[in-house]
């Protein structure tokens, strides 16, 4: 009683006395009386609301001491365990605000969460210890940045908001707080709908609200930074001034005595700066430096003044980049400099200080050009991206920049290769915590082309090893990602076969619950919400589980670099004999070729000093430009694309209007002359004589950046009567990445009989496409020659193939050709589909088959070998799809192709890989051949043409993957 009237009395007598009071009634209570632990409980609880008024460590830690002993007397089957433990974690809480001892949140999240088990979900208790378990989660991220953890919060406090009645007067209070930390999660990880998500709650608190309650400011204030961050990602106008108008009413409702107001103007200056970054309107930044330099003023000397600080010098900084004042640019780099004096090591925003003092430095070496402002710039981003706490999105950006600077410095001196290090691990880091497929390569697209300019770096100091490695740690990381959940676990299943198996459960529901995420819309109901965020957290849960188990694979010995980018050393160990993988890197300042070939021990460096990344780009423009204006590219259908022209795959005539030969001609050519015959040259190719018998070389592309939409496969010299191109010399296949390629080597095993055979489709009248009516008998064709040839081979039409009986037959039989329009989704490649009469068959569901027997895929639709532009080295088409899949090789076409060119090319190919059959021809079907037959069958095809521009085009599409 004294201890529930100390709050009312602030009468400092009532809680010594109760403290006093419970002490004697603990020192009478016998030990091992029953009612010991609810004494001990009482104590400790009155403790921590002394220490709650006088702050003195004491009374908590003995707070803490005393729960602890409640907690361990009270045996498991007692009900008031679970508000013991509440108890301990209270104190536990309280503690860490003071102390910031990562322990004491820790062990308050474990103490909380055991009582939550414990509690049913009807009881009235319940919401005071979801919202005592989601503040301890909350302040736990604050330091740790841990994204489980937020996930975790956001839990606690949604099933809050969901136990919670719609008239209740704590709803609103409770709608902000769940509001504020999808806010932190989406500036986290950028996913809009976690900024939707903030905002609709944070609309709902203000709607609830009525204008005289004490309680609008602040949720005034919470709305406007739920808004702001909207328009830090989206740079929509509308978004900004929304939330400096929710973010001005609150200021102004709030007395300059309370202790949010400075908060509130460090938030609104905040808003004024963002909004001054797009307007340039010099009174936004003069109110933002006016807000922000008001609440220093106001600040007390702690963690919240460091944080005044930094926002007060970014806003400073803003105004010096636009009036150049020198004023401006002192009073900046003062108030960084004491705001990294007074912040905490570990502390959440020291991070967000660090980067922003070495950006200021930036600004300022931008401005000078001198060595020493770079110098200091390079040290300030070092310690930005080395600092223990920062989202992994912002340190990549942070060791971009160290790396680029590094490399501005001094571009022959190793001391940049750590920098490209750090910023490639930051890459892969962040595309693996994303949960969808979609959600990776948004991520990706800011920095895509890091890995790129760390290997002209590596290739500057003549380390072509390290920028092969550079290549493949950054380059087509969702695709490895995903092989990485497919990889075989043989080796490691003969040392350790329960691990083993752990790694292949959850990689099944990895790949399963990364491509099957729904995501939350505007009706959505808050218990559908709840749902989705729980499928949320078991993702979560499930790559914090892969990681542990990729930890406890790497401690086996031989097992160090289990899952991770191969080094050089280990890649040139597994490589085909039949010829060579070309890696060729391209980026603003060089263009470099590495070539790996079986039995040597170091990669050759091929410089390519007459290519340059303004070539690439321009003739991938032309090359582009002259496909579109002869209707060979695509027209969108919906969120993908259907691939093709107008008609489909016929192709439509050549705008005349261009000068005949001005672009294809010329792209292949100077492809030849300043790419590929050098590179021959280095390798000693040469032509075969034409009455050998030999088969040429295989040559495997391995293109980067804009490389990759190029027909670095038939660059040659077609005019005039010495005609030479790379068809001459070798077979041609592509590869995503050099680790594909050397896995295969590697883990090389045999079809099994009893699925070796070819599966045929042909589509041509899919709903909602044109109608393609080659493919009946492009399909028929080589369903009677696969006859004749004994193979065992099924061919269906049209609707007498559903998805799942195509995938059934994929599964059933090791090689399937699809002859039918296809769909192509940049955004999310895992929905790039085949289009069949009922319904399509997409990736997503070709991923989670069991296609361990995969031989051969034959596209035989458009374009089905082109990526996005906006992420070259993702490789975001078809072909590259089906090599995830499991495919051994694909052959696709980069751009739309002809009926009858298409038929044309299909039998060609298929009677060359029958003619060319080895063994017993026992009814199976290899596709082992698959590069030469793709390669004789183009031959036959260009032989009957003329070397036109518009013959070019009938041919040059078809590639071969794998």
């Amino acid at each position: 009683m004294l201890r529930d009237r100390f709050p009312r009395t602030r009468n400092f007598s009532d809680i010594t006395e109760a403290i006093s009071a419970h002490q004697r009634a603990v020192e009478l209570t016998p030990p091992g009386h029953f009612l010991l632990p609810g004494r001990l409980s009482d104590l400790g609880n009155s403790l921590n609301a002394r220490f709650q008024s006088t702050g003195d460590l004491a009374d908590v830690s003995e707070a803490i001491a005393t729960q602890e002993k409640a907690v361990k007397l009270t045996p498991d089957t007692d009900s008031e365990l679970r508000w013991r433990l509440s108890n301990l974690g209270i104190a536990l809480i309280l503690r860490y605000e003071r102390t910031g001892d990562l322990s004491d949140s820790s062990r308050a999240i474990e103490a909380l969460e055991l009582a939550r088990d414990m509690v049913p979900q009807e009881h009235p208790r319940l919401p005071s210890l979801l919202a005592n378990l989601g503040h301890a989660l909350e302040i736990h991220f604050d330091r740790t940045w841990d994204r489980s953890v937020l996930a975790k919060c956001i839990s606690a406090q949604q099933k809050l908001v969901e136990l919670t009645p719609e008239d209740d007067e704590n709803l609103p209070t409770l709608l902000v707080d769940l509001g504020a930390v999808f806010r932190r999660r989406f500036e986290q990880d950028g996913n809009p709908t976690d900024s939707d998500e903030s905002i609709t709650l944070q609309l709902k608190a203000v709607e609830l609200t009525p204008e005289a309650d004490a309680s609008l400011p602040h949720r005034l204030d919470a709305l406007g930074n739920a808004l702001s961050a909207r328009f830090n990602m989206t740079r929509e106008r509308s978004y900004i001034d929304a939330a400096i108008s929710r973010q001005q009413k609150a200021v102004k409702l709030t007395p300059d005595n309370h202790s949010h107001y400075a908060g509130r103007l460090l938030n609104l200056g905040t808003s004024f700066m963002r909004r001054f970054e797009q307007t340039k309107n010099p009174s936004d930044i003069d109110n933002a430096i006016a807000a922000h330099t008001k609440a220093v003023e106001l600040s007390p000397e702690d963690p919240l003044l460091c944080t005044m600080l930094g926002n007060l010098a970014v806003s400073l900084m803003s105004r010096f980049e636009h009036t150049w004042g020198a004023s401006d640019l002192a009073a900046a780099e003062a108030a960084q400099q004491r705001s990294v004096d007074l912040i905490p090591e570990g502390h959440g925003t020291q991070f967000a200080l660090l980067r922003n003092v070495a950006n200021a430095s930036y600004v300022r070496f931008n401005r000078s050009g001198d060595i020493s402002d770079l110098e200091k710039c390079i040290i300030q981003y070092e310690s930005a991206a080395t600092c223990r706490v920062g989202t992994p999105y912002a340190k990549l950006k942070v060791a971009a920049r160290w790396a680029r600077l590094q490399r501005l410095h001094c571009a022959h001196s190793p001391q940049m290769l750590p920098a490209f290090d750090m910023a490639l691990g930051f890459l892969a880091l962040l595309a693996g915590l994303e949960q969808t497929v979609q959600g990776r390569y948004s991520r990706l697209q800011s920095e895509s082309g890091i890995a790129l300019e760390a290997a002209a770096a590596a290739c500057a100091l003549d380390r072509p090893d390290k920028a092969l490695e550079f290549l493949e740690q950054g380059r087509c990381l969702v695709w490895g990602q995903l092989n990485n959940l497919r990889t075989p676990l043989d080796e490691l299943r003969s040392i350790d076969r329960r691990l083993a198996d752990r790694i292949a459960d959850t990689s099944k529901q990895l790949e399963k619950t990364g491509s099957s995420r729904a995501t939350p819309h505007v009706n959505m109901t808050f218990a559908k919400r709840i749902a989705l965020e729980d499928e949320s957290q078991g993702h979560s849960k499930l790559a914090q589980q892969w990681d542990e188990l990729l930890q406890t694979a790497r401690a086996i010995p031989g097992f160090e670099n289990f899952l991770k980018p191969s080094p050089s050393s280990t890649l040139l160990r597994h490589l085909p004999d039949s010829g060579p993988i070309i890696v060729i890197n391209v980026d603003e300042g060089r263009c470099d070729a590495i070539a790996l070939l079986a039995g040597v021990d170091e990669p050759l460096h091929i410089p390519l000093p007459n290519f340059s990344l303004d070539k690439a780009k321009k003739d991938r423009t032309d090359l582009k430009l002259h496909l579109r204006s002869g209707g060979f590219r695509v027209r969108e259908i919906g969120t993908g694309m259907v691939l093709g022209g107008d008609a489909a795959r016929p192709i439509k005539p050549i705008n005349r209007a261009r000068r005949e030969g001005d672009v294809v001609h010329g792209v292949l050519g100077a492809l030849w002359n300043d790419v590929v015959k050098p590179i021959l040259d280095a390798l000693g190719f040469s032509v075969l004589d034409p009455t050998s018998t030999e088969l040429l070389p295989r040559i495997w592309w391995c293109p980067t950046g804009a490389m990759s939409f190029l027909p670095l496969h038939a660059a040659g010299i077609y005019t005039g009567s010495d005609t030479e191109s790379v068809l001459d010399y070798a077979v041609s296949s592509y590869t995503p990445t050099v680790t594909a390629i050397s896995n295969r080597a590697r883990n090389h095993r045999a079809i099994d009989k009893s699925v070796s055979g070819l599966f045929l489709t042909s589509q041509p009248n899919a709903p909602g496409a044109t109608s393609i009516p080659g493919t009946t008998n492009e399909v028929d064709s080589i369903h009677s020659m696969g006859r004749r040839n004994g193979t065992r081979v099924l061919r269906l039409e049209g609707g007498d193939v559903t998805a799942g009986g195509c995938l059934k037959h994929m599964e059933n039989y090791s090689s399937v050709h699809f002859a039918c329009h296809a769909s192509q989704d940049a955004a999310n490649p895992l929905q790039s589909r085949f289009l069949l009469h009922k319904g399509s068959l997409d990736l997503a569901t070709i991923l989670q088959s069991n296609l361990k027997n995969a031989d051969l895929a034959f596209l035989s639709a458009c374009q089905t070998s082109i990526g996005e532009e906006k992420l070259s080295d993702e490789a975001v088409h078809l072909a590259a799809g089906m090599l995830a899949a499991g495919y051994r090789r694909v052959v696709a076409t980069m751009w739309s192709i002809g009926d009858e060119p298409a038929q044309e090319v299909a039998s060609s190919f298929y009677e060359y890989l029958w003619s060319h059959r080895e063994g017993d021809r026992d009814g199976g079907f290899d596709g082992t051949l698959s590069a030469y037959a793709l390669h004789h069958a183009v031959q036959q095809l260009r032989h009957r043409l003329n070397n036109s521009e518009f013959s070019l085009l009938t041919w040059v599409p078809y590639v071969h993957f794998g």
